[in-house]
């Protein structure tokens, strides 16, 4: 028998048009992609192979209703030359809804990721779970939670939330390694504003409760917001340059032959009062390759500023307290989003440089009953656990318990330089002038010269490098200029580090 190649190719492009022409156009006029047009934007040209193509949904609500691909898009190509696997949610078919066939392309996707140790990319773009499936629907997102977890710390997961991501599909995008939204056209929640409204009588709009900027600066679910597809795509591309396909691998390394000079500027960056604020970012900027830094998580917690970067062609990630934003004291937000980012390193791989700028962890009863002790220990426990190389720099303050939480040598940094403008005590002058000479000042003629000599007194004694250099807390005291050399001749010998930790299942991190 002959086979009719002709039925086939149009079977194929039936399947291949989704919920059809009008409803894609539905999606182009309200400034979306469709679900191929998406991962013909993610993957280099003719490198994508799609899998599961003629999938049929066996729920009997259905019977006699047409879902192709069971609303869903999975397979594998390239991305700038390197292997990934994605899937992408097609809102044509059934509002993108989760059924069980549906899950299962997704989970099949995730399986074969890890597998072959290859990076996965979901878009989600759905209705949630597919009501007339039931309980098949909820055991669906049930085995693609599973699978993210198991491919979670072994290849890299991104999310790209490109419409709706509502209830208990939002869960799976929370369990990957990063976050992409997009700006008006995405929104993510657990109940709706309907659900608030019932259950609280209070009103909100769509976009304030779950559009990019409230997660991205309130909530901290997200790491990038996207102004559209083409820059959510870039975002990707950009971020996977950073990372390893796996943990057996190391992160991909540049070529780098520029000879590294030192960089003057940073002789006299940092502002003469230590009182004064300066951005973090323009010091990070003159120690990395030129171009390089790509922060992560900019709108949330901006007193810490974390990112990828390189230093003489080798993936870093970076880690640095920000002055300019409540002095660059450690809150609640930024030990959860240095910690999160510290773990994410050390599972890819990827070597930490750390800036130390502290004055300490952030005072108050909001921050004490929001439990900053159990969120301040994530930084102590992740740098703690991590066996990534560790680079410290000391750039100005560094102050009790939070000098140790920005990794001191106590906590594994493998080298620690400090600038001679560093002050590392156990807490800043004039708290502890105060403190020691409280009497002497009670009744001192003039008070305000009486704490002045003091807090000099303390500065010259206690609240400098010199102290820390002598006990060995300390690699070296160095000019500024000459910090992005250091880092890198020290990164050339560290990236052979072997360190041994006791056999475990893993250590209870304080969540």
């Amino acid at each position: 028998m002959k086979t009719d190649l002709h039925e086939l190719d149009a079977r194929r492009a039936a399947l291949q048009a989704g919920g059809g022409a009008d409803k894609i156009a539905r999606q182009h006029q309200l400034g979306k992609l469709s679900a191929r047009e998406r991962l013909a934007l993610l993957f280099d040209a003719d490198s994508f192979v799609e899998f599961g193509l003629w999938v049929r949904h066996r729920c009997r609500e259905l019977e006699g209703r047409e879902l192709p691909g069971d609303g869903v898009v999975t397979g594998k190509g390239e991305i700038n030359g390197r292997p990934a696997f994605a899937f992408s949610q097609d809102f044509t078919v059934g509002g993108g809804a989760l059924g069980s066939l549906h899950a299962a392309k997704i989970v099949e996707c995730l399986r074969t990721a890890l597998k072959c140790g290859i990076p996965v990319v979901g878009f989600n773009d759905g209705g949630g779970a597919r009501i007339q499936e039931g309980v098949e629907a909820l055991s669906g997102y049930g085995q693609v939670f599973y699978h993210n977890t198991l491919l979670s710390g072994v290849v890299p997961q991104v999310s790209i939330i490109a419409g709706p991501c509502a209830g208990g599909a939002a869960y799976s995008p929370a369990l990957t390694d990063f976050i992409i939204m997009l700006e008006g056209t995405a929104h993510m929640f657990i109940a709706g504003p309907e659900v608030i409204k019932a259950a609280t009588g209070e009103s909100i709009t769509e976009e304030a409760l779950g559009g990019a900027l409230a997660h991205a600066a309130t909530a901290g679910n997200i790491h990038f917001i996207a102004r559209d597809e083409q820059e959510a795509v870039g975002l990707v591309k950009a971020l996977l340059s950073y990372l390893p396909l796996n943990n057996l691998e190391s992160p991909p390394d540049t070529p780098f032959a520029e000879p590294v000079v030192d960089n003057a500027e940073l002789d006299d960056l940092l502002p003469g009062d230590s009182r004064q604020a300066y951005d973090v970012r323009e010091v990070i900027v003159r120690l990395v390759d030129a171009d390089s830094f790509f922060e992560v998580q900019r709108d949330f917690a901006p007193n810490m500023v974390i990112g990828f970067a390189r230093l003489g062609g080798v993936v870093v990630g970076v880690v640095a307290n920000n002055p300019a934003f409540l002095a660059g004291a450690i809150d609640i937000n930024a030990a959860d989003k240095s910690s999160r980012f510290i773990r994410t390193c050390n599972v890819f791989n990827v070597p930490i440089v750390t800036l130390v700028d502290v004055p300490g962890f952030l005072p108050g009863v909001a921050q004490e009953h929001g439990g900053i002790i159990r969120h301040g220990a994530k930084m102590l426990f992740t740098y703690s656990a991590s066996t990534v190389p560790k680079l410290t720099v000391i750039l100005r303050k560094a102050y009790g318990g939070a000098y140790l939480a920005m990794c001191s040598r106590d906590m594994g940094a493998d080298s620690v330089l400090a600038w001679p403008t560093a002050e590392i005590a156990v807490m800043g002058p004039e708290g502890a002038a105060r403190v020691l000479y409280k009497k002497e000042i009670e009744q001192a003629a003039d008070k305000a010269a009486a704490i002045a000599r003091r807090v000099e007194e303390y500065r010259r004694q206690h609240a400098n490098p010199f102290r820390a250099a002598e006990a060995f807390h300390l690699d070296d005291i160095i000019r500024p200029s000459w910090t992005r050399r250091l880092l890198i001749e020290r990164l050339g010998i560290l990236r052979a580090k072997r360190d041994i930790r006791p056999q475990k299942k893993h250590g209870n991190l304080p969540l």
